[in-house]
């Protein structure tokens, strides 16, 4: 049976942050902490080795595969750094139409640095994708602030 790799740890998130090579990322990563954090209401959680995310939900899909996964989260790798947000939002490409210099996987956006996007249009697009999946998971209403 598959295991899902990307769980919820309890490994420190200032730790990780402060592992990061590049003084110029670790500063980026300091401050998508505060702006996800702030915009949430989430305490950070690392999620895997390298995933700090924001909440959480249960998803299963028609496939019947099911796991847990943070509602947003971001992760300072060293080409680029990833934003995570809920796949399948509609309303997602609209927003990224003003977000500033960006590429795009199935449900991460890649930016090289925070100066390069709007950090408007990120807490926007932090604040649509949570709402998507409280839509989506009904169950995650209030146990998911708990989380």
């Amino acid at each position: 049976m598959y295991e899902l790799k990307t769980k919820e740890t309890d490994n420190s998130v200032i730790e990780f942050i402060e592992a990061i090579e590049s003084p110029k990322k670790r500063e980026d990563a300091y401050k998508l902490l505060d702006i996800f954090t702030e915009t949430t209401g989430f305490e950070a959680k690392m999620w895997g080795p390298s995933i700090i995310g924001f909440g959480s939900y249960h998803y299963k899909y028609k496939s019947g595969h099911e796991g847990d996964a943070p509602l947003v989260g971001f992760s300072p790798r060293k080409a680029k750094i990833s934003l995570y947000f809920a796949p399948g939002d509609t309303k997602r490409e609209e927003l990224l139409n003003s977000f500033g210099k960006h590429t795009t996987g199935k449900a991460c956006v890649y930016i090289n640095k925070l100066a390069d996007i709007n950090v408007d249009v990120l807490k926007v697009l932090i604040k649509q994708s949570v709402a998507f999946l409280k839509e989506t998971y009904p169950g995650i209403g209030k146990e998911a602030e708990i989380t």
